[in-house]
């Protein structure tokens, strides 16, 4: 699996991308994402591929994308983070996030720490930031779709 900054040669890919509407209710679609990420500066969407295939997609967002969850200025929001429905249940959102910090270190000189926002309700996808080293410390605030734990990785 490589991770990828997205460019017009995958337009294609995230255009296929399916979600389902269970998936929408608690992150964006990679369309809306990346058209979001193209006109901001800061925000950058992500593709996990996998022998060609788009298999994860999520966006990474510095400085005013950090800020309703962290003070710290040398961290990047972890967002919009989801699989492929084809490809579910197959480890790619764990693999995607295990290789995620080491791209980050690549690609993002001074960031310190990866943070996110997951839905309390969304209990399978906070089991797995946590098995991948991403930490509750206790912080808490709503989202438009809920009630959101801010979790840490720290490089």
């Amino acid at each position: 699996m490589q991770l990828y900054f997205y460019n017009d040669t995958y337009q294609q890919a995230v255009d296929e991308y399916q979600i389902t509407e269970d998936q929408l209710r608690f992150t964006g679609s990679p369309k809306e994402c990346t058209e979001l990420s193209l006109n901001n500066p800061d925000r950058f969407a992500i593709l996990a591929v996998e022998n060609g295939n788009l298999v994860t997609y999520f966006n990474l967002h510095k400085n005013e994308g950090v800020n309703p969850y962290s003070n710290n200025p040398n961290a990047i929001l972890l967002r919009a983070f989801s699989t492929d429905t084809r490809h579910l249940g197959k480890g790619y959102a764990k693999r995607a996030l295990k290789i995620l910090p080491n791209f980050v270190r690549e690609h993002f000189t001074g960031i310190n720490e990866i943070v996110l926002a997951v839905n309390v309700q969304n209990e399978v996808a906070q089991n797995l930031y946590k098995k991948c080293g991403y930490v509750d410390e206790g912080a808490r605030t709503m989202g438009p779709k809920g009630e959101l734990i801010i979790m840490s990785y720290y490089l």
